[in-house]
Parts: C-alpha cells; sequence; structure tokens
C-alpha cells in the first residue's frame, strides 16, 4: 500500500489514539469534528491573511529577514521507500505560512492559539518537518522551495479583552517564537514506524482515554442490547480487524478490508 500522511495527523491524533489514527489513515474513517477547533482555525486564518506579504520583523522581531510569501499552500512529498517494507508513504497537506528569507533560503512557520509548551511544540515539530521535507523533496508538479533553513511555531496566547466600538470587541495577547530544531533522520525513522503501525494490526480501541473510541463502545452495546467485548474479534480469512454492521438478518462482524476481504463473523 501506499499511504497517505496528514502532516496535522502526525500530532495529537497520533498521540492520543493509535487506533483512531489508523481508522483515518488507512480506512478514511474520521473522528467527527468539533465546533472549538473551528474557532481556533479561524483566528489562524486572521492571521494569515494579516502577516501575508509582511516583513518577518514585523511578526517578531527574533525572525530572520524576510518576507511571508507563501500562505496556505497544498504540499506532497515523493513517495517514500523504506527497506525491508513493500509499503510506501507519501505526505499531503498544507501548511500556514511561509517566508523567502533575505538569504534566499525558507522559513516554514505554523500559528498555534494558546500557550506554548515543551510537549506541545515537540509534537508540533512532526508537523512542520512533514511541511519541510515535502517542499525540499516534493512529488511531480508539487510546489518545491529550498531549502528550508528555519523552522517554528508563532504562539497567540489572548489575555486581554477590550471594546473599542458599541459592537465590536478586541481580543490582545502575547505572541512568542517557539523554533523547532531540524532532525530529518528522526523524522524519517517516525514515518518508517508509521508505515509498519499501518501495515500491522488495527491497534486496540482505547475507551478508557479516548473519547471516540468510548462513544462508539457504548454506541455498539446500545444497538445490539448486550455488552460486546472491547476489542473486536479477528477476521478469519485475513486475521485483520473487524467492525460491527448491520445486516439482513442482524447485527454481525465484517473485515475493515472489506471489500477487499468478505471475512465475517457472527455475533
Amino acid at each position: 500500500m501506499n499511504y497517505k500522511l496528514s502532516p496535522s495527523s502526525l500530532t495529537f491524533l497520533y498521540n492520543d489514539c493509535k487506533h483512531c489514527f489508523v481508522l483515518k489513515t488507512k480506512h478514511n474513517i474520521s473522528q467527527p469534528s468539533m465546533p472549538f477547533p473551528s474557532i481556533v482555525s479561524r483566528i489562524g486564518a486572521l492571521q494569515k491573511e494579516y502577516y501575508s506579504g509582511k516583513r518577518t520583523e514585523e511578526i517578531l522581531p527574533v525572525l530572520p529577514p524576510g518576507i511571508v510569501k507563501h500562505g496556505e499552500k497544498k504540499i506532497r512529498s515523493r513517495v517514500f521507500n523504506f527497506p525491508g517494507s513493500e509499503s510506501t508513504c507519501f505526505i499531503e497537506g498544507r501548511f500556514d505560512i511561509v517566508a523567502e528569507l533575505d538569504d534566499g533560503s525558507f522559513a516554514v512557520m505554523d500559528f498555534k492559539t494558546g500557550s506554548p509548551s515543551e510537549e506541545s511544540s515537540e509534537t508540533y515539530g512532526r508537523q512542520l518537518h512533514a511541511y519541510a521535507i515535502s517542499l525540499e523533496d516534493p512529488g511531480p508538479e508539487a510546489l518545491k522551495l529550498s531549502p528550508v533553513s528555519l523552522l517554528g511555531l508563532i504562539y497567540f496566547t489572548p489575555d486581554e479583552c477590550s471594546k473599542p466600538e458599541t459592537s465590536r470587541q478586541t481580543l490582545t495577547g502575547h505572541l512568542e517564537w517557539v523554533n523547532i530544531e531540524r532532525n530529518d533522520e528522526n523524522f524519517m525513522s517516525f514515518a518508517q514506524d508509521l508505515v509498519k503501525l499501518l501495515d500491522g494490526p488495527l491497534p486496540e480501541p482505547q475507551p478508557d482515554t479516548c473519547k471516540w473510541c468510548a462513544y462508539r463502545y457504548k454506541l455498539s452495546k446500545m444497538q445490539t442490547g448486550s455488552v460486546l467485548s472491547i476489542s473486536p474479534p479477528k477476521c478469519p480469512t485475513c486475521g485483520g480487524a473487524m467492525q460491527l454492521k448491520s445486516g439482513q438478518y442482524g447485527e454481525f462482524w465484517s473485515c475493515l478490508r472489506y471489500p477487499e476481504c468478505k471475512g465475517t463473523r457472527r455475533i
């Protein structure tokens, strides 16, 4: 298989639940979206619009001199092969902004709303590495910007509210730059581990720590009227994971790889 890796999925989705990560990446079954992240996305969109075409020094004085020339553009890497694996992967997504620096190199930057932490910055570093590697080593006809000399996060932490007009409110806050050290070797090792994870059996659901695994488990109990095992059975045909489905004769277990595999089990 040739897996598409989305940079945004390499952050908290991967950290929080390997089961949901594999469902999305391999089987295209995504977690439902929530209203709050869309608000955060709107803040980021306004920042990208405002800073487009501006000097990097106007964003934060600590940034090397350059101009923000690229915003919200699609990236796609070449296909990556790994020793001992028949499966491959590629990266596809959209970055926030890229500045062309005065020395001819490029800076890949992401806007984040909230307070920076070492753990979250390390996690978001995977996302930035995915953008940088894709820009320097793109697939056919994809955007190429090279070399990428700087990776970092621009954190906006709201800390003050004001009301300049009758029907308008303003949130202001601190901007902070968090530099991400480039380490392509670590990232490609991580990507190789992802391919192994995706090639393997579906990881067990985590209802104790993942709200969506808990939701699916409770829903399956309500639909069947009985307490099901948290862990789905293995497919009798291919040995892979199974999912609960409803058919002409009631509920049954079906292979997640259907229609490639038509293995079934009775409940």
